[in-house]
């Protein structure tokens, strides 16, 4: 009964998006107030349909209703309740009523915090979201039921995939599809502001919390996603350009050039019709994603389905949208004013070539990833491109990118000059020159590679340092206290500041573990030692270890330094009572300086097993960047000037809006 209840309020949401997607729409053309006023309810009622519909494919999971198809396909008696509760995102079907309960949870959030947003600007966003979650409702009851029964009923479920039965498969498809989902408000905002034609700085005040908010959730997502696989898959990596990655970081990019356009719409009443081509295109990429994760054309530990038709009708998906919104890109870009005019050398020409770079560096991500496949469609043979491309295809632009996110903030708007902006950066060029070449040297290696990145993450962290200097430096002659000019600083502008903090602190992480990461393969029988940078391995044995659903044979290795105890580490080596295949649990000791990294491998002669040892130095970095990142674009959205009252009789007409730019 619970899981055909499940599947009749996927049926009435049906009926509900179809409500949402049209009458509020056509009210807002009509000036019907009565048919506007609809949006927000209706999106009340989907929200609680999406989540009791939830919430029975959650209990089928924990009753272990092997009825149902999709319980007995991804779960098992033996399976611990997190893990259970987990496995309804775990497989394509579950995945995708995340997707929607998502959808539903971003649309209502829009209807509950814009109050501040003139009542057919809302009707529209609202409408727009309702359409693109009844395209998924339909995609999910039609190709994709979760709620299909089984006949016979199986005595147990097949289980999950071992690699999914971790902490990692609780955080991250939820923050991940946050992100994913998050997309479609800046693109349900640039088709609402093209339909009713108030592409103005009060549009990009609007979206610009909203926007970023996504951002930061699929930055957490993304990052989460490397971290897992860092401790998960035993490799030793944290980001091995796998395309299901790229598809993730393909929207990425696009909507980190999103909210830098946003912030000269906003401020300067330009990039107007740039900043609606970057809001289409970051849902498109999510879309895109989804296509590749779940049509079978690539074969990765993250991808979910291998049926061509529900990658046919992804396709479909995608074709529609894209071709509806950039139809009415078309129409209206031409009306869309210019904005305020901007020299070559000043903030928006800055941002305007972070912009372009980003969006060159997507092209050259989406390169790698869809190439393969195209070649492979076609007939024309298996190619793979791997890190090799990647790195020397990308880090050049990003090498460049960085330049310019170091000079952008600490230009001017509208217009500067070089030799005032050379004197403003000159004591962030000298340091950073300093502090790499130092940092090499104490290293001990210096190479080409590791001396870029050092520039690089340096370069950031002074030139914040410099705005910031910039920002609450005594002026006039007017002495005040320090703390009180640093409580002056916009917080949209610390958010920023943090942010980039974040993206030097990862280009660190990255470049010193390129750099100086340290692997070693060892056959060891009890008592043998190794030596790795300074640490001494030894290990003590191997005893088996039980889990709720596994067996394993756990070793034991006591890491010395110089004499002095410093950890005792378990790697495991795992076997599942249903799914038989061996998986390999890393022991990891994580330092601010470095990780030490054990995987038990495979059972050798006389007692002996093969262990892998990496030292990792700074690779936790990589992650507390990303952490800087998410936090610095959450902080941002707690600006004052998002949560003051927007006028309600905003221009509807295109244009306009540059004189509400601050």
């Amino acid at each position: 009964m619970i899981v055909e209840a499940g599947h009749f309020a996927l049926w009435l949401a049906v009926g509900v998006t179809l409500i949402l997607g049209t009458l509020p729409l056509v009210g807002a053309h009509r000036g019907r107030a009565d048919w506007m006023a609809l949006a927000k309810p209706t999106t009340h009622i989907l929200l609680a349909l999406i989540v009791f519909s939830y919430g029975c494919l959650i209990i089928s999971f924990v009753n272990n209703d092997f009825s149902v198809l999709n319980v007995a396909s991804h779960s098992n008696s033996y399976l611990p309740l997190m893990y259970r509760i987990a496995a309804t995102w775990g497989s394509h079907e579950g995945s995708l009523m995340l997707w929607l309960l998502m959808q539903a949870g971003w649309a209502w959030a829009v209807a509950s915090f814009s109050r501040n947003l003139p009542p057919a600007m809302v009707a529209r966003i609202l409408s727009v979201m309702g359409l693109l979650t009844l395209s998924f409702l339909l995609f999910v009851l039609l190709t994709s039921n979760p709620f299909d029964r089984l006949f016979p009923v199986p005595a147990d479920g097949r289980d999950l995939n071992p690699q999914l039965q971790d902490p990692g498969m609780i955080f991250h498809p939820p923050m991940l599809y946050m992100g994913y989902v998050g997309m479609s408000v800046a693109f349900a905002f640039a088709v609402a502001a093209l339909i009713g034609g108030n592409l103005d700085a009060q549009w990009a005040r609007w979206m610009r919390p909203w926007t970023t908010v996504a951002w930061a959730f699929l930055t957490f997502g993304i990052a989460l996603g490397s971290w897992w696989a860092y401790y998960e898959l035993g490799w030793g990596g944290w980001w091995c350009w796998d395309a299901v990655e790229n598809a993730s970081f393909m929207p990425w990019l696009v909507a980190t050039a999103l909210i830098h356009s946003l912030a000269v719409t906003e401020k300067r009443g330009s990039f107007k019709s740039w900043t609606v081509l970057l809001a289409i295109m970051g849902y498109s990429l999510a879309l895109l994603g989804t296509f590749l994760v779940r049509s079978g054309v690539i074969t990765s530990v993250h991808s979910f389905a291998s049926d061509p038709t529900r990658g046919a009708f992804i396709l479909v998906m995608l074709a529609i949208t894209v071709t509806a919104a950039l139809a009415l890109y078309a129409w209206r870009a031409p009306k869309v004013g210019l904005g305020a005019r901007f020299s070559a050398v000043s903030r928006e020409s800055m941002l305007l070539a972070n912009n372009v770079l980003l969006v060159v560096a997507m092209a050259a991500v989406m390169l790698g990833t869809l190439y393969p496949l195209i070649l492979d469609a076609l007939g024309l043979g298996k190619i793979s491109v791997g890190p090799p491309y990647f790195d020397a295809v990308f880090v050049p632009i990003m090498a460049v990118l960085v330049f310019f996110m170091g000079v952008g903030p600490l230009a001017r708007w509208k217009n500067d000059d070089v030799p005032s902006l050379a004197v403003r950066l000159r004591w962030a060029a000298s340091v950073t020159m300093v502090s790499a070449a130092l940092t090499a040297w104490i290293g001990g290696t210096i190479t080409f590679g590791s001396v870029i990145g050092l520039l690089m993450a340096y370069w950031i962290l002074y030139t914040v340092l410099a705005e910031l200097w910039e920002r609450v430096r005594p002026a006039g002659g007017v002495q005040t206290n320090l703390l009180h000019r640093l409580s002056q600083v916009p917080r949209a502008t610390v958010g920023m500041m943090v942010a980039h903090v974040g993206v030097a602190v990862f280009v660190f992480g990255v470049t010193m573990v390129g750099t100086y990461d340290i692997e070693r393969d060892v056959a060891m029988a009890p008592g043998d030692s190794t030596t790795v940078n300074g640490y001494t391995f030894t290990y003590q044995g191997t005893q088996p270890a039980s889990g709720p659903n596994y067996q394993a044979m756990r070793g034991h290795l006591v890491v010395t330094r110089e004499g002095e105890h410093v950890t005792d580490m378990f790697p495991e080596r795992r076997v599942y009572k249903v799914q038989r295949n061996p998986m390999t649990e890393a022991a990891i000791d994580t330092r601010v300086r470095g990780d030490l990294y054990v995987q038990l491998g495979e059972p050798l002669a006389d007692e002996k097993w093969l262990v892998r040892i990496w030292v990792k130095p700074f690779v936790a970095w990589i992650w507390f960047g990303c952490l800087f990142m998410g936090l610095g674009g959450m902080w941002a959205i707690t600006d004052r000037r998002y949560r003051n009252r927007a006028t309600r009789d905003a221009p509807e007409g295109i244009g306009g809006g540059v004189s509400a730019a601050r």
